[in-house]
């Protein structure tokens, strides 16, 4: 019980020490994820995926493949 009392503790400051802030990308415009954005999110899962089906499935599911427009859907 300490070790969860002792978790709570510390997340309480990093809450109470943290501004509370968002970040924005830098160029401003929230709504656009960029190109090399989602480049390292598709090497991010390719590294972790089981084999080309899991890869294939994961960025299907996160919006990462193109499509029919050639623009996947994370980019819209």
């Amino acid at each position: 019980m300490s070790g969860s009392l002792e978790v709570r503790q510390f997340l309480m400051q990093q809450d109470s020490s943290s501004s509370g802030d968002v970040p924005m990308q830098r160029n401003g415009d929230v709504s656009r994820v960029s190109d090399d954005q989602v480049r390292r999110a598709r090497l991010s899962v390719a590294g972790s995926s089981l084999d080309a089906e899991d890869c294939a499935r994961l960025l299907d599911m996160l919006g990462l493949l193109p499509g029919e427009d050639g623009v996947p859907p994370a980019q819209r």
